[in-house]
């Protein structure tokens, strides 16, 4: 169970209320795991949707593909594992160049987890080591790069990070935790540091951060290992903060490797390893939140969730016997929670009013009706290339799905 629990950990929902950010990265545009596609297939042939092109030089990893412009760019391990690598592809699968950009982390389960950031020809990525690096996407430049771990005293758990740049206005945000700042911002143009937050002892988690828009201001919302926190996207000062409490003497420490929905003032987290999910009230003033519900069976570890409606779709963890599961956004009451892929949790996001899930264990990939009844399957076929976890998110743009699986990278016309 020990070793199931350490591979669950190596990685990483409509939230119609997020702040608007015009690039691409983690989970779409804006972080929400919904993809704004039209028109696509609403049944796949028996063999699956057609695949347009793959390539098997990705490089070990874990982390998602981004399609900008006309091209797609993802982070890997280069062959000797010594070194992370950012490549650029062409939409037919045409490699243009990779680049070494950061050593990876050094212990267990290095492979790199950092989805790209994309913004206005620059991608922003956080190694797992704490590296912050921009590169220019036209020629694979490395135009800065900062040592987050050492220059601001990072303190992780036990697999360092996991955290993909939140990019906005003029800056980067990464978050080190420890005992000198827990939030930092970078300019985007040189890497210096803009603001630091205050420190609160914690250790960094595995949360990408979310900016949301409330009342007529901005706040970012992130995460360390005890605390849900919300900071001032201008000063950097920590305006809220919420401990979270384990279920149990015996559960797990936090991981939150999740990012939030927001919805009319409302956080939804699930954090995976028996702290399970619960619902925040933002105050007006966005200065405090207090608990609205907790629920006791949808315990995503880093599969992600979406909000479509008035529900919320992600996944049991059990380690064992995990479902897929439907949590009534308004309640937090369970609506089901169905077995799938030989019982495997994994990823789910949506796009054109469907859901596309993708079992961790399994490679399995099904197209789902949502339904507040049932798991609602209409469509799956399975991913056999590539090794390791199925743990990267899929990704859909312009009517075709990019799935990665280790070195794998795949791309399906779903259109």
């Amino acid at each position: 169970m020990k070793r199931i629990i350490l591979l669950s950990i190596a990685t990483l929902g409509l939230c119609s209320a997020s702040a608007q950010i015009a690039h691409d990265g983690w989970r779409g545009p804006n972080r929400t795991g919904v993809y704004a596609e039209t028109g696509l297939l609403k049944q796949w042939p028996e063999a699956g949707p057609a695949l347009m092109w793959e390539s098997l030089e990705a490089g070990k990893g874990y982390s998602s593909p981004v399609v900008a412009g006309d091209r797609v760019y993802i982070t890997g391990m280069s062959d000797d594992q010594s070194m992370e690598i950012f490549t650029a592809y062409t939409l037919d699968g045409k490699k243009l160049y990779s680049v070494p950009y950061s050593k990876p982390w050094d212990g267990q389960y290095p492979e790199t987890r950092t989805t790209p950031t994309i913004d206005n020809g620059k991608a922003y990525l956080i190694s797992g080591a704490g590296q912050i690096v921009c590169i220019n996407t036209l020629d694979g430049k490395i135009l800065w790069s900062v040592d987050g771990a050492k220059q601001f005293a990072r303190k992780t758990g036990n697999w360092g990070t996991s955290e993909c740049a939140l990019v906005f206005d003029n800056k980067v945000i990464y978050t080190p935790g420890g005992d000198l700042t827990t939030m930092v911002a970078l300019d985007k143009n040189t890497g210096k540091e803009i603001w630091r937050s205050g420190a609160l002892g914690d250790p960094s988690t595995y949360l990408s951060p979310l900016l949301i828009e409330y009342k007529g201001r901005r706040q970012i919302v992130g995460a360390t290992a005890n605390n849900m926190i919300g900071v001032n996207p201008d000063t950097g000062k920590i305006e809220w903060q919420y401990t979270i409490k384990p279920k149990t003497e015996a559960s797990w420490a936090n991981i939150a490797p999740n990012t939030p929905l927001f919805k009319d003032g409302k956080l939804f987290y699930s954090h995976g390893y028996d702290i399970f999910s619960f619902m925040l009230q933002l105050a007006d003033d966005m200065q405090s939140v207090k608990l609205v519900w907790h629920n006791g069976d949808m315990d995503t570890q880093h599969g992600g969730y979406v909000l479509i409606d008035d529900t919320i779709y992600g996944t049991n963890h059990d380690r064992v016997s995990s479902a897929w599961c439907a949590l009534d956004w308004q309640t937090g009451k369970t609506l089901y929670a169905d077995a799938w892929a030989n019982k495997s949790a994994g990823v789910v996001i949506a796009a054109d009013g469907m859901l596309y899930c993708y079992s961790e264990r399994t490679g399995a990939v099904a197209l789902v009706k949502p339904s507040r009844e049932k798991f609602d399957i209409i469509s799956q076929f399975r991913i056999t290339k590539g090794s390791g976890p199925h743990w990267a998110h899929p990704v859909i743009k312009d009517g075709v799905m990019y799935l990665r699986h280790g070195e794998a990278l795949m791309a399906y016309k779903i259109k």
